[in-house]
């Protein structure tokens, strides 16, 4: 039982004590006759909250950035009229913040055995699971005197997904694809390609393409075309240990490794080549195989929709072994990592070798802008020390992707806008070079 503000505002305005009673109170304080008798059938006359009924329907996912609607209908099987106000709580990372009060209370009225619904939108600001929380009713009489409160479980999950930003650069991606694949363009010539035809040699064409047999047998000099392979296998390893946490433009630099993983995913899949996924730091965090290419881009978002960086070391012989026996024949092994000296010095180039003497390998790292903007920095003491650092800081940088390169692995350095279309760009240049 509650006391209104407008039983308390009556009190006040006449100056009159008022009946309360609360099982916890050992007895009445103050008796004001009318006002007590108006409180009591005020709350007799309120719709009874745990009786309700309630079931929730509606998005089980959204992006990250997009709204997701969840209705709750709320049944009244009681006699009496459903005066309420509701208030339907989510994890606060479930608005933006300052919209959490607005969106998620509710006025409704229910009558006697009939339903109504409310909906509650939610605009999440992280990814990952958000689950509902608890369904607080206050029911009020037709006076709005005194009023019912009570609370409801009702369960119900929303997954966000990641936001995917990069698809935008899909289809220029595409057409480059649709190029090298020679459904637009001549197609190429390349070590590990297939052959395709011929036709006609015109100028400008590698001499080294030519096919001197056919060429005797006709009055024109002919030219073999090829088409890259297909089917081959892309493995995306992500490292989430520690180094992936940093923040970078105000995100974790894990995010940004996500969206270039997904890039690549959607590009290799439309390739024909099959892609899987492995998240890893001392154990496996997430692991995706054996999708067809239909299936294979909605079961990495779901993967990658709850995994976050993790504050532990990463385990590189760890990782290594446990790409191995996912990749077991030659593939393109995509490694989203970090390019700290100290991790790949330590523990990425002593067992690098094991990956490099069967597979191509492939390092993408998400680069800080504000280390190049600290560059340029002029003009007093601290400017320039910052320059300084900043040289330094790159300077290493450089010289451990050198020492990757040594080892024959493809290094892509980028800042979080520009990472995952220079990864597919490194792609399609392995492709275009017959290395997959």
């Amino acid at each position: 039982m509650a006391l209104t503000g407008r039983a308390a505002l009556l009190a006040a305005l006449g100056s009159l004590p008022v009946g309360i009673w609360d099982p916890g109170w050992t007895g009445i304080l103050a008796v004001n006759a009318p006002l007590a008798v108006a409180c009591a059938c005020d709350y007799a006359l309120a719709a009874p909250v745990r009786r309700l009924g309630l079931t929730r329907s509606g998005d089980t996912s959204v992006r990250l950035g997009d709204s997701a609607d969840v209705t709750l209908t709320v049944t009244n099987p009681s006699r009496r009229p459903l005066r309420a106000r509701l208030r339907d709580a989510w994890p606060p990372s479930s608005w933006q913040p300052g919209t959490e009060t607005a969106a998620s209370r509710h006025r409704l009225t229910v009558p006697p055995g009939e339903r109504r619904r409310v909906t509650t939108r939610l605009r999440p600001t992280r990814r990952g699971d958000r689950e509902a929380d608890r369904v607080t009713i206050r029911s009020y009489g037709p006076l709005g005197l005194f009023a019912r409160q009570g609370t409801h479980k009702v369960p119900w999950t929303v997954r966000v997904l990641p936001p995917f930003a990069s698809r935008k650069h899909l289809p220029s991606k595409l057409a480059r694809l649709r190029e090298l694949d020679g459904r637009t363009s001549v197609l190429i010539r390349g070590e590990g390609t297939e052959f395709d035809s011929l036709r006609e040699y015109v100028p400008g064409d590698d001499t080294r393409s030519i096919d001197w047999r056919a060429t005797a047998r006709q009055s024109t000099v002919a030219v073999r075309t090829w088409r890259p392979e297909r089917d081959r296998h892309i493995l995306l390893v992500l490292d989430t240990g520690r180094t992936s946490a940093g923040r970078v433009d105000d995100a974790p630099r894990l995010d940004a490794s996500l969206d270039a993983a997904l890039l690549l995913a959607a590009l290799a899949s439309r390739a024909g080549d099959r892609v899987d996924l492995l998240a890893y730091d001392r154990r496996v965090r997430a692991l995706v195989q054996g999708r067809s290419a239909k299936d294979v881009l909605p079961s990495l978002v779901d993967a990658l929709a709850t995994l976050e960086p993790e504050l532990v070391e990463t385990d590189a012989r760890g990782l290594t072994a446990t790409a191995l026996r996912t990749a077991p024949r030659r593939s393109l092994i995509v490694l989203l990592t970090s390019l700290d000296a100290a991790p790949v010095e330590e523990g990425l180039l002593p067992v690098l070798p094991q990956l490099t003497q069967r597979h191509t390998v492939l390092v993408a790292s998400v680069a800080d802008p504000l280390v190049a903007r600290m560059a340029t920095s002029r003009g007093n003491v601290d400017a320039v020390y910052e320059a300084a650092a900043s040289a330094q800081a790159q300077t290493e940088r450089h010289r451990t992707a050198e020492q990757l390169r040594r080892h024959g692995v493809t290094v892509v350095d980028a800042t979080p806008d520009d990472l995952a279309p220079a990864l597919a760009d490194a792609y399609l240049a392995l492709k275009t070079a017959g290395r997959l």
